[in-house]
């Protein structure tokens, strides 16, 4: 209850508002890229720096594009009102994450490049993104990352007069354990390549599903946000995966 004080949290310095929110969302950018730096230098990467820094680029523009799709339709009315710059400026991870997985895919295919190279980045993207949540937080209801009001214990004031589901926290306690999950089947060494950046994926987008539901969304169709309908999506993409995921699964409950 006592950060109810201090939510939306924004510092002074000599006279001036820091915006919390943002300061983090740059240092998750360059955290998570200096992180994606030293494990490259760590791993026998099998894909040239030349093709790897084509990849990169095409989730670049993937994500651009896709982030700010995404996030008109999440309340796409007042988008609209709020004029061209305002669209601009929003965005949502996870438009982000699925614009920069096709905008890889269709570099990939024109470099001819068949190694898988998400794995590489999976890592550095859960922390990047505990660190972009926590600035989430910060915001409090500055920004459109808070939940519906709740009567639950878990309830916190972040910023108005109500009581609400703190999703942002919700969200980094999923992924520190999503982290802790990943890097021991890292330690295993059982994963065929490419198969820790699907795990993320579909992990991460099953979870936002459902998370959802204690955003104050503007529904579209069947009471489904923009962003729910993305992670549908995002469930067919891999269903292969999952498919296969489901069958392992069986056998080892069948030989227990």
């Amino acid at each position: 209850m006592f950060l109810s004080f201090f939510i939306p949290y924004e510092p002074i310095l000599f006279g001036i508002k820091i915006n919390m929110h943002l300061i983090l969302e740059y240092l998750a950018f360059f955290i998570g890229f200096q992180y994606y730096r030293f494990l490259r230098k760590k791993s026998s990467d099998l894909i040239s720096s030349t093709n790897r820094l084509s990849i990169i680029i095409g989730a670049i523009f993937g994500a651009l594009f896709l982030s700010r799709f995404v996030a008109f339709f999440e309340n796409p009315v007042l988008h609209y009102n709020q004029g061209w710059l305002s669209i601009l400026n929003n965005k949502t991870i996870m438009g982000g994450l699925f614009g920069g997985l096709l905008g890889v895919e269709l570099i990939k295919k024109y470099i001819g490049e068949k190694t898988s190279s998400g794995d590489l980045f999976t890592l550095p993207l859960i922390v990047g993104l505990i660190i972009g949540r926590l600035g989430c937080f910060f915001a409090g209801t500055n920004e459109f990352t808070y939940g519906i009001v709740t009567n639950s214990f878990l309830g916190m004031y972040l910023g108005d007069e109500y009581l609400r589901h703190p999703i942002a926290l919700y969200e980094i306690v999923f992924l520190i354990f999503l982290l802790a999950f990943l890097k021991n089947l890292i330690k295993k060494n059982t994963l065929e390549n490419g198969m820790l950046f699907k795990i993320f994926m579909i992990s991460y987008f099953i979870f936002r599903f459902f998370i959802e539901f204690l955003k104050p969304n503007a529904f579209l169709f069947l009471e489904l946000s923009s962003i729910q309908y993305l992670c549908l999506i995002c469930v067919l993409y891999y269903y292969k995966t999952i498919l296969q995921g489901i069958q392992y699964a069986g056998k080892k409950l069948h030989l227990l």
